[in-house]
């Protein structure tokens, strides 16, 4: 998805003249406007001319398909919400962003203003203000409306003293006997959990080192005397562990402010990803997509990767298709026959057509005719309609087994088809993510010496990629969706389904074909090109680049808007 930081393109009047609007009356568009943008439609940043979205001339002329140089009109389809659209906004944008990403840092630092402030207002140290805020799950105004309610209740819940110092030392003048290894240690030796119950440094480094070892439990640590619920703080941990201990303990307690969040924050779950992601709005009950730093877009609501525009009830059910053994059980059932003996399904690999089943059966038959082979086998080309297994209810006399054979293929078919979408488009989007990673570690700066520009001013190509990546994942999931619509009853979704996708695929391929293919042309012509002819290529490459990023934005968002409102336009079948 593109970011919020881009700069405004040009954006394409309403009006008579060169570029006109009319209203599209055609029914299965719905509402949509039709608006035709011609060579000199006028835009919103004063300039007329090209509106950069028709065929990219590598010679720096914008020319159309056949090379004539006239602009062939384009038409785009829009709604009136498209002319509050933001450029450079999300790519799928959301009413509003309702998400911020926060880095470890960021994380870290949040969780150290909260323990102060809560150790400040409630008047403990902060190692008490941490076991109090994962108690209430960070929720600070809930633990301070009780602790100021009833502060005793909530040590005695949380296991915290109640005279406030979170390492007491032993303060006895003679020497004391360690409850765990009962060696004798002198005072300054003897540390407790803000109890009565002391024991030696060395027994306490082995007893915090058993708990990291079985992980983020440690943080819920209690003094060893099993009779005793006192909590066992960072203090301590820092004063008595080991360095790989405290360093483990650390992450343990960092994590913890977004484990122990209540779902308010989540870590993202791109692969090596250590950000997390912070929900400042309502999630609602169905997808959410959140876009991460790392570019890995994932679903708020149910955790799968980004799916809009199809509901999270969806993804499980196609995944769950995906996962299941059904479509092995279809294929069988279209690519093999049932022995007419024993009804064990046979594949045809070879060219021949007499069969003979496996040991015991051994049955030979014809595979075109299912009859045995012999000496009286000689009818099995001429027409002779079959009396036997024929279903009798549709009266048009195709045997059972056939019948459910090529229902079983045609349902194969229409997975197939849908799958392989689904599949290439996920391919796609992976190369994308790809190519970005490309972009940001040597490619943008090799193209920014290459053209003589800035890195700041190539920009508008992440943000082209970023809307790429975000289409590709829209396609992808817009084919699970299609697979759902049932082929009779929705058969006028369907093919209004089939011709939203397709304007889809022609824009986003498009785009796709400017900022990969058209971008190495620039680059190799810029190598041997004058400085002038390079600024004049580079001008006209990125405004139709904008122009296209921009125009493919505008489609997608209504495009997801079409179907998360299951093509409402459309009017139910009776």
């Amino acid at each position: 998805m593109a970011r919020g930081d881009g700069e405004e393109g040009g954006h394409c009047k309403r009006g008579r003249g060169a570029g006109d609007c009319k209203d599209n009356d055609d029914g299965e568009n719905g509402p949509d406007k039709r608006c035709r943008v011609a060579a000199g439609s006028t835009c919103d940043d004063g300039e007329a001319g090209d509106d950069g979205t028709g065929d990219y001339n590598i010679s720096g002329d914008e020319t159309d398909g056949d090379g004539d140089g006239n602009d062939e009109d384009l038409i785009y389809y829009y709604s009136d919400d498209d002319e509050e659209a933001e450029v450079g906004a999300s790519t799928i944008r959301c009413d509003d962003k309702r998400y911020v990403v926060l880095s470890e840092d960021d994380v870290h630092d949040r969780q150290a203003k909260d323990t102060a402030e809560v150790a400040e207002v409630l008047s403990v140290p902060p190692g008490f203000a941490a076991v109090l805020l994962r108690h209430y799950k960070w929720g600070k105004m809930r633990l301070k409306e009780e602790w100021f309610s009833d502060d005793r209740r909530i040590r005695d819940a949380v296991g915290l003293p109640a005279d406030g110092i979170p390492v007491p030392m032993a303060r006895s003048r003679r020497e004391l006997v360690c409850g765990i290894c009962f060696g004798r240690f002198s005072p300054g030796e003897m540390r407790s959990a803000g109890c009565s119950h002391y024991y030696c440094d060395e027994c306490w480094r082995g007893y915090i080192h058993a708990a990291v070892d079985e992980g983020p439990r440690c943080l819920s640590l209690r003094c060893p005397n099993p009779a005793c619920a006192a909590a066992v703080v960072r203090e301590l941990v820092d004063a008595v562990a080991d360095g790989a201990d405290k360093d483990r303990y650390a992450r343990f307690a960092l994590g913890s402010y977004v484990d122990e969040s209540g779902g308010r924050i989540k870590w993202c779950p791109g692969p090596g990803c250590t950000h997390a992601v912070e929900f400042v709005g309502c999630a609602g009950d169905d997808a959410t997509d959140v876009l991460c730093r790392c570019r890995h877009g994932f679903c708020w609501s149910c955790g799968e990767e980004a799916h809009r525009p199809v509901s999270c009830a969806t993804v499980r059910a196609w995944l769950s298709k995906n996962n299941s053994d059904s479509a092995s059980a279809i294929w069988v059932l279209v690519n093999t026959k049932h022995c007419p003996k024993c009804r064990r399904p046979i594949e045809k690999n070879q060219g021949c057509n007499n069969m003979t089943c496996r040991a015991p059966c051994g049955h030979r038959f014809c595979w075109i005719c299912l009859e045995p082979l012999g000496v009286g086998h000689t009818t099995c080309h001429a027409y002779r309609p079959r009396l036997d297994n024929v279903v009798v209810a549709g009266g048009n006399g195709v045997p059972a087994e056939e019948q459910r054979r090529q229902q079983a293929k045609a349902s194969l078919d229409r997975y197939l088809y849908h799958y392989e979408r689904w599949a290439a488009n996920h391919r796609s989007l992976q190369q994308v993510l790809k190519d970005m990673a490309a972009l940001d570690r040597s490619e943008l700066g090799k193209m920014a010496d290459t053209v003589r520009a800035s890195a700041t001013d190539l920009r508008f190509l992440t943000r082209a990629y970023e809307q790429i990546a975000g289409c590709r994942r829209v396609l992808r999931w817009a084919y699970a969706y299609g697979y759902f619509l049932d082929p009779v009853r929705d058969a006028a979704k369907r093919r209004l389904f089939d011709h939203l996708q397709s304007d889809a695929n022609r824009s986003l391929e498009r785009l796709h074909g400017c900022a990969e293919r058209e971008r190495k042309q620039l680059c190799a012509v810029a190598k041997c090109a004058s400085s002038a002819d390079i600024a004049g290529r580079y001008r006209s490459y990125k405004k139709k680049l904008e122009n296209l990023t921009e125009v493919t934005q505008r489609y997608f968002e209504n495009l997801v808007k079409a179907f998360e409102t299951d093509l409402a336009e459309v009017k139910p079948a009776k």
